[in-house]
C-alpha cells in the first residue's frame, strides 16, 4: 500500500523516506502543509512493528502539528519525523547525525525538535547534520531547551480551564485527576496538580515509577491498563494515542478529558463518541501546545520564557472558546477545533 492509500494521508505536501545504510537509519518525514510557515514538529523514536504504522504515524501526527501551530498563532506549518528503532530501541551518534542530514535535504521545510524517545542530548547531536533543529540547550531565561515541561504547564492550565467549564470549580482542591503516563510531560503534570492539592491517581506501562510517583506526591498507583477506568473528575493521557476508540470511550468514568497525549481520538467518529456521553474534551493539539511554543520561539529567535510563558497561558481562552461553539452548535469539541485550524491553514 502506498503513503496516498493510507487513510490518513491528507493532501500532505510531502512524505519522505530515508535510508542510511552506514549508520542503520531507517526514517520518514511527513510534511502537512507548509501554508504559515516551515514545517515544525519534533522527531519520534520508536519501534514499530511495520514500516506502514510509522508512516501512519508520521501523517497523523504531521497533520495534527499543523493544526497546533496554527492554533498556537504560531508562523509555523506542520510536520514530523519518526526515526524507526529497532526492538532493543538502540541510537547512535551516526544515526542521529545521519538524520539530521535527511532534515537538512528538505531545505528548510521541516524544522525538528524533541519528542518520544529523544532528548534534548540527541537533538545536540542532530544539530551536527542541519541547522533545521530546535530545542538545543539554552540559558536559564532563553525560549528553547527541553520542551516536555512547557508541555506540561499548558496542560496544567487547561485542565484547571476544563475543571472550571464542567464542575464550576476554580481551585484543585480534591479534584480526582487519573493521569496516565508520566514522563516528562505526565509527571511534570502531577506535580502542579499535587501542590493545588488535586486527589491523584497514577499509572505508567513503568509500575515503578507510578509507584515512586505516587509515594513522592501522596497519591495512588494503578496498572496502568485499568486507569482508563478509575472513578474520576478528570482522565488525563499523556502516554502513546489513539487512547479513545469505539471499545475504551464506554469504559470512562471521568466527566473531562484532558491530557497531552497527540492523537488520542483513534478516529473522526470518536469526537462524537465523547460528546455523547457529555464528556468535556479539551482537543490534545490545543492543550498541548506549550512544548511546540517553546521551541518555535527558540527557532524564530524571538521572546525569552516570559515570552513562552505568556502565549502558553493563553491556551485556557482557546479551549474556552472551543467549548462555547460546541455547546452553542451541539458539536463535538474536537470537530470544532479540526474547523478552526484548518480555516487558519486554509484547507
Amino acid at each position: 500500500m502506498s503513503a496516498w492509500d493510507l487513510p490518513d494521508f491528507d493532501e500532505h505536501e510531502g512524505v519522505h523516506l530515508f535510508h542510511d545504510r552506514a549508520s542503520g537509519l531507517i526514517a520518514v518525514i511527513a510534511i502537512h502543509s507548509t501554508a504559515l510557515g516551515p514545517g515544525a514538529g519534533g522527531t519520534r523514536f520508536w519501534h514499530y512493528a511495520q514500516h506502514n504504522e510509522a508512516i501512519t504515524d508520521a501523517l497523523r501526527l504531521s497533520r495534527g502539528m499543523s493544526y497546533k501551530n496554527a492554533m498556537a498563532g504560531l508562523p509555523m506549518g506542520g510536520a514530523k519525523g519518526v526515526i524507526l528503532a529497532n526492538a532493543a530501541k538502540t541510537k547512535s551518534p551516526a544515526m542521529l547525525e545521519a538524520f539530521g542530514r535527511a532534515v537538512d535535504s528538505l531545505g528548510g521545510r521541516y524544522v525538528t525538535a524533541e519528542d518520544v524517545g529523544i532528548s534534548e542530548a540527541d537533538m545536540v547531536v542532530i544539530a551536527r547534520g542541519t541547522k533545521h533543529v530546535s530545542g538545543l540547550p539554552v540559558g536559564s531565561d532563553a525560549a528553547g531547551g527541553d520542551p516536555g515541561p512547557f508541555t506540561a504547564y499548558g496542560i496544567y492550565l487547561g485542565v484547571k480551564a476544563a475543571v472550571a467549564q464542567a464542575l464550576g470549580k476554580n481551585d484543585m482542591s480534591d479534584v480526582h485527576v487519573a493521569i496516565q503516563g508520566l514522563g516528562s510531560v505526565g509527571g511534570g503534570l502531577a506535580r502542579y496538580l499535587a501542590r493545588d492539592g488535586a486527589k491523584l491517581t497514577l499509572g505508567d506501562v513503568n509500575g515503578e515509577r507510578a509507584e515512586q510517583l505516587a509515594s513522592e506526591l501522596g497519591g495512588k498507583a494503578v496498572d496502568a491498563g485499568v486507569i482508563l477506568g478509575v472513578e474520576a473528575d478528570v482522565f488525563s493521557p499523556n502516554a502513546l494515542g489513539a487512547i479513545l476508540n469505539e471499545y475504551s470511550i464506554p469504559l470512562l468514568k471521568a466527566g473531562i478529558v484532558a491530557g497531552g497525549a497527540n492523537n488520542q481520538l483513534a478516529t473522526p467518529a470518536d469526537a462524537a463518541r465523547l460528546h455523547a456521553r457529555g464528556i468535556l474534551y479539551a482537543p490534545d493539539y490545543v492543550i498541548n501546545a506549550g512544548g511546540i511554543i517553546n521551541v518555535a520561539l527558540e527557532y524564530l529567535g524571538q521572546g525569552n520564557r516570559e515570552e513562552v510563558n505568556g502565549r502558553i497561558e493563553r491556551i485556557p481562552d482557546r479551549l474556552r472558546q472551543i467549548w462555547a461553539e460546541s455547546a452553542a452548535t451541539d458539536t463535538p469539541a474536537a470537530d470544532v477545533a479540526d474547523a478552526m485550524a484548518q480555516k487558519l491553514i486554509g484547507r
